[in-house]
């Protein structure tokens, strides 16, 4: 007698993974929760467990769950030039939060690192100040545990996350993270555009008040993520290239537009975090390669890993990721000729068919996938634009707004173009580069996001 399929799914235990979609309460979670047709008490009762941490309620019943804050996307250093090398010595990091919380976690990372990174010590706690200042909070101070323990040891070519420390964060909050470096320790991983100043500071100076800088540098030296737990109900990921990451804007002012965006978030009372993995000069399709014996050398290792080859880092690994807004491809097109090699052309289907992935990866992923259009960037000052070039940016930007495969479209392009000329960075939006937007042009950014999206 043939057997019923619904019956055999609902005879069927759920794998591992299967029961981790139903704890994360996910619409992928919901689709297994009715492939398997209900699952039966014991896995049911697996499944509550799994749950009890990912999503406690607070005080007056809403679900509480871990979100990212503020996150920076890792690169290695420049294959050329003397390394950073950090001993018996802090660094205090200040980090822009979008989203708020009650508890929060710590995210370090080794990744581009060859041996085990040892950390002495890491603290956190509320900025005091705004612009440059790195003093905290003294009474906000807390110390930051792996595994119950005060130090840490990251592992070559992996992250490290930290135990929940209870702190009370603000949304639009800072905060400052200090680490300790107690031996001979050559930086391999940061995030080489940070726009905040990060301070340097001899000793184990991780829970002073103040510090006395001896180096100030506008990087974050291994150091990844922030997630929060409290009532935020996801993460906005926004995934690009130095656009995004916030190239030109005004340093220690929080200009970015995801930013900005995140301030619009919260003025509308939508709980969501944002997450800046823009990294500059990074492109969809390529890695860094710079000519050989080139200035580029020096410097182009810190456009990081392809989109496509960072993805799952990035975006997948975002907790609360529910939303991603892509801006890549303007240095896809400029690249090859001036800091990449001419062979690495692309032709505007080779970035419709990446984009085409991000997509299909997202949505596997359940995540809701919008697509920005590139912004105009005639008589550019660093050699992008060409007729071949704008061609390309154009069909490109035609397949975004019209194709319907994005979720939703941020038409960048049209909002940032100048006032007779489309293809030229309007004067007053423009950093001067005739690339990269200034300030103004970040408000301008942000406020053409669709708020309607997250509600």
């Amino acid at each position: 007698m043939p057997t019923d399929p619904s019956t055999a799914a609902s005879r069927r235990r759920p794998t591992r993974r299967e029961l981790l979609a139903l704890a994360a309460g996910t619409a992928a979670g919901a689709a297994t929760g009715a492939a398997l047709g209900g699952a039966g008490p014991a896995d049911a009762a697996v499944a509550r467990a799994a749950s009890s941490d990912a999503a406690p309620t607070s005080a007056d019943g809403r679900v509480t769950t871990w979100v990212t804050t503020w996150a920076a996307a890792p690169t290695t250093v420049a294959r050329r030039g003397a390394p950073l090398v950090l001993e018996r010595q802090t660094v205090r990091h200040v980090v822009h939060c979008s989203v708020g919380g009650d508890e929060l976690r710590v995210r370090l990372t080794n990744e581009f690192g060859d041996t085990p990174l040892r950390i002495g010590g890491v603290r956190v706690a509320l900025r005091d100040g705004t612009g440059a200042s790195s003093a905290i909070v003294a009474a906000t101070d807390r110390r930051v545990t792996f595994g119950g323990r005060p130090n840490a040891t990251v592992p070559a070519g992996a992250p490290l996350v930290s135990d929940p420390v209870r702190l009370r964060l603000p949304a639009g909050g800072d905060l400052a993270i200090s680490i300790y470096f107690p031996d001979r320790t050559p930086v391999t991983t940061h995030a080489a555009y940070a726009y905040q100043d990060n301070v340097i500071a001899n000793g184990d100076v991780t829970g002073a008040r103040t510090v006395t800088p001896v180096e100030t540098r506008q990087e974050d030296l291994f150091l990844s993520g922030v997630a929060v737990r409290g009532r935020g109900t996801g993460a906005i990921v926004a995934l690009g290239d130095s656009i995004t990451n916030g190239a030109n804007t005004v340093a220690n002012l929080d200009h970015r537009w995801p930013d900005l965006l995140a301030a619009r978030l919260r003025q509308a009372h939508l709980d969501l975090g944002v997450a800046n993995l823009g990294v500059s000069g990074n492109r969809l399709l390529h890695d860094p390669n710079p000519p050989a014996g080139s200035d580029a050398e020096t410097f182009a290792d810190n456009f990081g890993v392809s989109g496509l080859r960072r993805f799952d880092r990035d975006v997948l690994a975002q907790p609360g990721r529910r939303f991603l807004i892509v801006l890549l491809g303007v240095n896809d097109l400029g690249h090859p000729g001036t800091v990449a090699p001419p062979s690495e052309v692309v032709g505007a289907d080779d970035l419709i068919a990446g984009h085409r992935q991000l997509i299909a990866r997202a949505h596997e992923a359940g995540v809701r996938a919008f697509g920005g259009t590139v912004l105009p960037f005639k008589d550019d000052t660093l050699g992008f634009c060409t007729p071949v070039n704008e061609a390309k940016r154009q069909q490109l930007n035609h397949w975004i707004r019209t194709s319907g495969e994005y979720d939703g479209v941020v038409d960048f392009d049209r909002v940032m173009g100048a006032p007779g000329d489309p293809t030229r960075l309007n004067p007053a939006l423009d950093s001067g580069d005739h690339l990269h937007p200034n300030d103004d042009g970040m408000a301008v950014m942000a406020a053409a996001v669709p708020l309607r999206w997250f509600r």
